[in-house]
């Protein structure tokens, strides 16, 4: 399993700047029109909203986790500065990754 979630964080980093990466492409290294783009229509708001949801409650319960001591500060650190600095695609793998259990 931790093989498993070990590829997941090397995809959750892949995968979404593989996107972003063509996007700058397209847009001569300009992040302009990139928030309007992820509200285009209603299919891509489902998905933006999805991901936002579970990526604010995943935020509370890391911190929740930390308030309560279940987490270390250097943990808490990891885990908050991949979801903002890459995104939940690499934090909840991530976090999954260092807390399972055979």
């Amino acid at each position: 399993m931790k093989k498993l979630f070990l590829a997941l964080c090397v995809l959750g980093v892949v995968l979404p700047y593989y996107h972003l990466y063509h996007f700058l492409l397209e847009n001569n290294w300009s992040m302009s029109g990139f928030w309007s783009d992820i509200y285009s229509n209603h299919a891509i708001s489902m998905i933006t909203m999805d991901i936002t949801v579970a990526a604010t409650s995943y935020l509370v319960f890391i911190i929740y986790q930390f308030s309560n001591k279940k987490i270390h500060l250097k943990c808490f650190i990891k885990y908050i500065l991949s979801l903002f600095l890459v995104g939940f695609s690499l934090s909840m793998p991530l976090y999954l990754y260092d807390n399972y259990k055979n």
